[in-house]
């Protein structure tokens, strides 16, 4: 948006194609861009080094198993937790049943996700950025309460003494 580029492109093409009356049971493995229409009973993983592998999941498509994948498209149902260290978009009829692991996320309205959504950092952290999280203390009106939140999402309350 405003002239930024993407980091990581989604792949622009799909190379494999899981028809509409397939039924595969066994850990797929890929590179480039797979869609699924059919129904998968097992992990569903990008090989190698591809940094910019793409899966997409029509809404007819079902998952069941582990997606280890760099950009992930949903419109359909997963059973299973999702790893998308890139992009992950969750269309209008997507079903996730599983924890979600995401470096971007899109959701649209109409979307179900029934487990935790964790956001990944694409680079891991330096000693330097781990030690300059920001802390920020709410006090709470009318109270002698004080909540400080920390950016890793942990919450302590304490008494506060006047």
């Amino acid at each position: 948006m405003f002239g930024r580029k993407k980091k990581n492109q989604l792949h622009n093409h799909i190379d494999t194609l899981i028809g509409a009356n397939t039924n595969i049971h066994g850990d797929i493995s890929f590179s480039g861009g797979l869609r699924v229409d059919g129904h998968v009973t097992g992990n569903v993983i990008s090989s190698g080094k591809e940094q910019n592998s793409t899966l997409v999941l029509s809404k007819d498509g079902c998952i069941t198993g582990t997606i280890r994948v760099m950009h992930v498209i949903i419109n359909g149902t997963v059973n299973g937790p999702i790893y998308a260290q890139g992009y992950l978009e969750l269309q209008a009829r997507a079903k996730v049943y599983g924890d979600i692991h995401y470096g971007s996320l899109e959701i649209q309205l109409g979307a179900m996700v029934e487990g935790k959504m964790v956001h990944q950092q694409v680079k891991p952290q330096t000693e330097n950025e781990k030690q300059s999280e920001k802390m920020i203390t709410l006090f709470a009106t009318g109270s002698e309460k004080q909540a400080e939140v920390s950016t890793d999402n942990r919450l302590t309350r304490n008494s506060r003494t006047t």
